[in-house]
């Protein structure tokens, strides 16, 4: 008698074709969601961008604190830029065109440039201090110069706390971090400030106006 035939292996079960609609929507979620494990390190950009520049040397960082969109060779330029030979008008240039569509002008803006042996830079632009943005959202020109806690110079809402978060969040060295940790680094700040947080409908009624909701 002739052998049995041999029974063919098991085929794996294959996914099922999805509709193109709902895979171009899934893609488009996946590109609008933040990724942290595929964006780069700060270090390691640097790293990159001083690679790419092997020609030349780096000297060092260069912190500044540069007003949107406003920028024009001054003293307060020239005494960090001047001694490593980098043309100020360049950088006033390239930080206006780069901040003008970021933020309004005039508002504070922190730098970090990096200086080449060369006289040329590259330069990352960082949100405002969030003292500043403390002081806005309370309506208050500038801080007590003695903050008490039992008597608030200003206040601020849970929403304006999330939206200072949010705007925080946005530099290199927190994007890693999450939301709830910067968020609770600006309540810390507004704290030193003599800067509550409460509720709106809790912050008294001579002050609701100050800040905004």
């Amino acid at each position: 008698p002739a052998d049995p035939p041999t029974p063919s292996p098991p085929q794996p079960h294959l996914p099922q074709p999805q509709p193109a609609t709902l895979l171009a929507f899934r893609f488009r979620l996946a590109a609008l969601r933040p990724s942290t494990a595929v964006r780069p390190s700060p270090r390691a950009r640097r790293t990159r961008s001083i690679a790419t520049h092997a020609a030349m040397s780096f000297l060092r960082y260069v912190k500044l604190r540069v007003p949107s969109a406003t920028a024009r060779p001054g003293p307060s330029i020239g005494q960090a830029l001047g001694p490593l030979g980098i043309n100020m008008a360049e950088f006033c240039k390239q930080f206006n065109e780069k901040s003008e569509p970021m933020y309004e002008k005039g508002v504070p803006l922190r730098v970090l440039l990096s200086a080449y042996s060369d006289r040329s830079f590259k330069f990352e632009v960082r949100s405002p201090p969030t003292s500043y943005l403390i002081l806005k959202c309370a309506g208050m020109e500038k801080g007590p110069a003695s903050p008490n806690a039992e008597t608030p110079s200003g206040f601020i809402t849970p929403e304006q706390v999330y939206e200072i978060a949010r705007i925080k969040h946005t530099d290199d060295m927190r994007f890693h971090l999450p939301l709830e940790g910067v968020a609770r680094g600006v309540i810390g700040s507004a704290r030193s400030m003599g800067v509550q947080v409460r509720e709106w409908e809790d912050i008294p009624e001579d002050q609701r106006n100050a800040g905004g909701q």
